[in-house]
């Protein structure tokens, strides 16, 4: 499949960075279908799109040297979304109980486990449970790091954000760009740390790749985690 074109400015590079993204959150708003299978067609409809707009065109090719970065980054998200939550942090039960309160949405209460999760292979079965896990890791991760980091934190530095070089650092805006990436998710708090950590990657290195990279072994390890652990809770 063709995308927009090599060279592409303006409107054209927006919606390639940015329908992909879009289409991911329109997706979730479909009624009718169960939750694994809702995430099945945003996984494929998606896929296909951010592989048609092709957002890469413009950026330099992945450079492997990077690879060593992103997995340290990956892998220390990773612990950052799971330790506040694990037997670890029990032993401090203050801070935990203010974690539970007020690093997940909605704030005020700590949230209660559904009965039934459903993207548990039990509920949904192993076919779905694992094209939740490769939607997760090699679908969405990517979209969204050409769309945040790629985008919109370039777009804020300047409107015509193909122009702007991503190794450029402005705290304010890498915070923005970062804590409106930690609402996307319940675990806002978390979210936000991820955010500021690809986001760093992606300046660091000068290449969106390391930050995909990063995100892919986040969410990759979440996923083996919840599926390991039955911890469907951060699914």
């Amino acid at each position: 499949m063709r995308g927009f074109g090599e060279n592409r400015t303006g409107a054209a590079a927006a919606w390639a960075h940015g329908l992909p993204f879009a289409a991911w959150l329109a997706l979730m708003a479909v009624p009718g279908l169960p939750p694994a299978w809702n995430y099945a067609l945003r996984t494929v409809v998606c896929l296909a799109l951010f592989v048609w707009l092709s957002p890469w065109r413009g950026y330099e090719r992945p450079r492997f040297r990077h690879l060593p970065l992103a997995f340290v980054v990956g892998v220390a998200v990773f612990a950052a979304w799971v330790l506040p939550e694990s037997s670890w942090a029990g032993r401090w039960p203050a801070l935990q109980d203010l974690y539970w309160r007020y690093a997940i949405l909605p704030l005020g209460k700590i949230p209660e486990s559904p009965i039934l999760f459903p993207y548990a292979p039990e509920v949904c079965g192993w076919p779905l449970a694992l094209v939740r896990l490769a939607g997760s890791a090699f679908v969405i991760a990517p979209i969204e790091e050409f769309f945040w980091r790629g985008m919109a934190y370039r777009w804020l530095l300047g409107k015509e954000f193909t122009k702007v070089d991503l190794g450029t650092l402005r705290w304010l805006l890498l915070l923005a760009v970062s804590f409106c990436f930690g609402l996307e998710h319940d675990r806002w708090l978390a979210g936000v740390v991820a955010g500021l950590a690809y986001g760093l990657v992606a300046i660091r290195t000068r290449d969106i790749w390391a930050a995909c990279a990063a995100h892919i072994v986040t969410n990759l390890l979440l996923g083996l985690y919840v599926l390991a652990m039955a911890a469907y809770r951060f699914w």
